[in-house]
């Protein structure tokens, strides 16, 4: 046992060593392969660095040798303009010594110049001197010749050519004179031959009342309310009369100012569209209506001026265009009439070549004046010019609205341009009525006069100016005031104004208490 246990031992030491050996053998047969192959790689490494190094130094040498030449090329340009530049300085000095030595020459042959005219300035002078001597002893001679002296020679020679010169001149004045006459008699004929030829309008006759129609004469009932509640209070916030007759289905209403009769109309076409009529009712459709009417006044003038091309109108004269057309000129609508006069005068100006536009636009604003509510005992003419100088019209669209009635002197072409077409405008057969005109200006002026008492809030001439309402603040004035007040009206109106028949004037003072329930 002990025997093969020594055994097996030595064989594991004898094995042992022998794998050993062997294992000893191959590591070192791998280890000289690795070590063969690491210098392989080695040296591959090295060649590609060298190889890489070699193309880095190329690449370094292309990057010198292009800045290089870039750098060469930027020195040359340089180089290239600085020779332009002294080129260009060496041409302009050339040419600054050429212009120096021109003026310098140009200076010699003046100064030769002015010495050769000093000389023969001299040699003229003593001419002179010669030939006046020669002329003094001529006159000496002709003098005694003739009896007369020189002064007297000229007198009597200037009067003989005034006297011809004036026979001849008033000769050809007067056949200058004749023929302008005919000329421009003639073509003024057929201008306005023309003008009327290519404008015709029909002619528009206002009158002081207007009716509304009813459906019902239940209708009637209504509008006048309880004790005339109704129809008072309507009258009151219009200030036009409201005449209700026997007339089937018509309600008149009556007064000379048109806006406050198309106000009462369209106020009444309410009311009785809605069916509630009662004072407050009234009153707050009179203010709803007259809002609207304004409105429609806005409207109607910025219309206008398009229509008729004006443009750059300030918006009050815009205004107190489109009232014109609830305003009427001796019975001619007064927006109709400007249009007319408008359109007559551009083609006037346009056939004389004057300034179409200007001449249209005083045209239109002529008679802006009659459409004013302030200063209305100013001529119509005087007042629309102090509008358009308020609003910035031109100097002679101003003039020719403050001349067309030679209220002041002409200055413009357009002013008798104007005159002339308002005229044509008026003197159509059937276009104005005398009458209206100064029926509308007595309502005015009585109403007016109304207005300058203290305490005096709206005043309205109804019944065709045979009666006088004046509304009072009833905080200003006491029922024993009214009395007096109305008699002073009546003595004022008696003595500054002149009207036929009688005149009523009735005060109303009116106290109100509003509460509210909530």
């Amino acid at each position: 046992m002990i025997i093969t246990i020594i055994a097996v031992i030595a064989g594991v030491l004898v094995g042992f060593l022998a794998a050993r050996a062997v294992l000893k053998k191959g590591i070192k047969d791998h280890e000289g392969l690795a070590k063969e192959k690491a210098g392989q790689i080695l040296k591959a490494a090295e060649s590609q660095a060298e190889i890489l190094k070699k193309n880095k130094l190329l690449e370094a040498k292309e990057k010198f040798i292009q800045l290089k030449a870039e750098h060469e090329q930027e020195i040359q340009q340089k180089n290239n303009q600085a020779a332009q530049r002294e080129n260009s300085l060496k041409q302009k000095e050339q040419s600054l010594n050429q212009k120096i030595e021109n003026a310098q020459r140009k200076e010699q042959e003046a100064e030769n110049q002015r010495q050769n005219l000093a000389r023969q300035t001299e040699m003229v002078e003593k001419k002179k001197t010669e030939v006046d001597q020669l002329h003094l002893q001529q006159v000496k001679q002709l003098e005694k010749i003739s009896g007369l002296s020189v002064d007297e020679a000229k007198a009597q020679l200037v009067e003989a050519l005034k006297d011809e010169a004036r026979t001849t001149a008033m000769s050809s004045i007067k056949d200058i004179v004749e023929d302008a006459k005919m000329t421009a008699a003639k073509e003024a004929k057929k201008i306005v031959i023309q003008t009327i030829q290519r404008s015709a309008t029909e002619a528009a006759i206002e009158n002081t009342v207007s009716v509304f129609n009813i459906e019902s004469d239940e209708v009637k009932g209504r509008i006048i309310g309880r004790e005339g509640r109704n129809i008072r209070a309507l009258e009151a916030a219009t200030g036009i009369e409201i005449i209700v007759d026997d007339t089937p289905e018509a309600i008149i209403l009556s007064g000379f100012d048109p806006v406050r009769r198309e106000l009462a109309r369209l106020s009444l076409h309410r009311l009785v569209t809605d069916g509630r009529i009662h004072p407050a009712r009234i009153e707050e459709v009179v203010a709803k209506t007259r809002k609207q009417l304004e409105e429609e006044i806005i409207e109607t003038g910025e219309r206008t001026v398009i229509d008729l091309g004006i443009h750059g109108l300030h918006p009050e004269l815009i205004r107190m265009v489109g009232r014109m057309k609830y305003r009427s000129s001796y019975g001619q609508n007064l927006l109709q009439h400007s249009r007319e006069v408008a359109n007559f005068c551009a083609i006037m100006a346009t056939e004389l070549g004057l300034n179409v536009k200007m001449a249209k636009r005083a045209g239109l604003l002529h008679d802006i004046g009659k459409v004013s509510e302030d200063n209305p005992e100013v001529p119509h003419a005087i007042l629309g010019m102090q509008l358009a100088e308020k609003y910035k019209e031109h100097p002679e669209v101003c003039n020719a609205i403050g001349a067309h009635h030679d209220e002041i002197e002409m200055t413009s072409i357009i002013s008798p341009i104007v005159q002339a077409c308002d005229a044509i405008s008026g003197a159509r057969p059937g276009a104005r009525r005398e009458v209206v005109e100064s029926y509308i200006k007595r309502l005015k002026e009585m109403e007016s006069l109304a207005l300058t008492y203290p305490g005096v809030e709206k005043t309205f001439a109804i019944q065709a100016g045979r009666e006088l309402r004046v509304i009072v603040e009833s905080e200003k004035i006491t029922d024993q005031q009214a009395d007096t007040l109305a008699f002073d009206i009546a003595q004022r109106i008696q003595t500054e104004m002149t009207y036929p028949g009688q005149v009523k004037v009735t005060v109303i003072r009116e106290t109100r208490a509003v509460s509210y329930a909530k």
